[in-house]
């Protein structure tokens, strides 16, 4: 295998490894399940919004295990935020355990509550202290709601207040989705929404909408105020999305990660993407050997006479020719045999003496040693191979070949 051929085999190698490593990484872009993921690069993930909010400084962290692994979570006893991003419309309601997290003075911010569809364009712009936010979706809830985002058909976004913390709705699950990169006010709404820095809540500019503002800051009293002069901590929960800590995998399945991943088609890709590498890798290096380069047979110049000369005598039917040339030679290889020398003897003497050492009748000779010179007649091919098996059962009584 030249070097051109080589360097094409690894690149290959490389370029099919690549296809299966980008296809194991983003294939779940496209499974609802991921929609809203801070892991997913699809128009419906919030990997933008994640980047967005690291680039600020802001504290990020993904959570990939149950609500009640986070709420004994030290880190996140106080002053902290976990955000919901759902892949479908999940009712507005707050567990137990929920809300004695966020009565502790923590926020919870659920994105992709259900609602029911109002007459509102899907296509809204909405004018707001964090700047012009889109939203798409004709869903609102009702107006008696304590609403942060919301027009004449109801509130988009609201809150509920729960001892020291609060819980927001939100009607738009792709609120700052990547598709909204070109709309930073909704970026920015959702960026101070979750982080509430010096008891700031965004509102909406205008005559009503400041009233609900003003409604929104007097219902977070002086304590709470104080305690989110301090950015808080945002937590961006992942699990709902699938993903699960080694943990968590074991806990819930009782098994490794290994085992839980071979139960998915990720697996089996992973072991083909291995063995395609490994070959062609050992193809492009050769590692089983550098290449050999088989040698022409050598040629038995005698043999190949043999065989040209059979050849011809085969075209030409000259079967009287070949057993003349046989005899002949099979008339020598008999007295050497018999010790009689090389020397060219009478018919009788060499038949007499092959008699007299095998014992055997002296007619079995002569009819090979004659027919020849007396005969002269062309033989067919059975005839030919007779004659052939006659001279080998005159060579087998020779006394040398005789078994004891």
């Amino acid at each position: 295998m030249n070097l051109s051929n080589r360097r094409l085999w690894l690149l290959g190698a490389i370029a099919i490894t690549a296809i299966m490593i980008v296809t194991l990484l983003f294939a779940p872009a496209n499974n609802k399940l991921n929609s809203g993921s801070t892991y997913n690069r699809a128009p419906d993930g919030y990997g933008a919004w994640y980047a967005f909010m690291s680039k600020r400084g802001i504290e990020m962290q993904r959570w990939q295990k149950t609500f009640a692994d986070f709420a004994k979570n030290p880190e996140a006893k106080s002053s902290s935020t976990l955000l919901r991003i759902y892949s479908s419309s999940n009712p507005e309601a707050v567990s137990d355990t929920e809300e004695n997290w966020v009565r502790q003075g923590n926020i919870l911010v659920n994105l992709g509550v259900r609602a029911s569809v109002s007459a509102a364009p899907f296509s809204t712009m909405h004018s707001a202290s964090a700047g012009e936010i889109k939203i798409d979706t004709g869903r609102r809830e009702a107006k008696y709601k304590k609403s942060v985002l919301g027009d004449d058909f109801g509130a988009i976004v609201w809150q509920k207040k729960l001892g020291k913390g609060i819980v927001y709705f939100a009607v738009a699950p792709h609120l700052a989705a990547n598709a909204y990169q070109d709309f930073p006010g909704n970026y920015e709404f959702l960026a101070r929404l979750v982080t509430r820095s010096e008891g700031e809540v965004p509102g909406i500019e205008g005559t009503e909408q400041a009233l609900t503002l003003k409604l929104i800051q007097n219902s977070v009293d002086r304590q709470t105020q104080n305690q989110n002069k301090i950015r808080n901590k945002v937590w961006v929960d992942e699990y709902i999305h699938g993903y699960k800590d080694p943990e968590i995998i074991q806990r819930e399945y009782g098994e490794n990660l290994f085992t839980y991943l071979a139960k998915t088609p990720l697996l089996p890709i992973l072991i083909q993407g291995i063995i395609i590498l490994i070959v062609a890798i050992f193809a492009g290096w050769n590692r089983f050997g550098q290449p050999v380069t088989l040698s022409a047979p050598q040629v038995d110049n005698s043999e190949a006479y043999i065989q040209a000369l059979a050849g011809v005598l085969e075209k030409a039917n000259s079967t009287d020719f070949a057993v003349e040339i046989i005899g002949k030679a099979e008339q020598l290889q008999l007295q050497k045999s018999l010790l009689l020398g090389q020397a060219s003897l009478e018919t009788e003497t060499l038949i007499n003496a092959w008699a007299e050492q095998t014992g055997r009748k002296a007619a079995e000779l002569e009819e090979l040693l004659r027919s020849p010179s007396q005969k002269r007649r062309r033989l067919s091919d059975p005839d030919l191979l007779a004659r052939l098996r006659k001279w080998e059962q005159i060579r087998q009584h020779l006394p040398s070949n005789r078994k004891e």
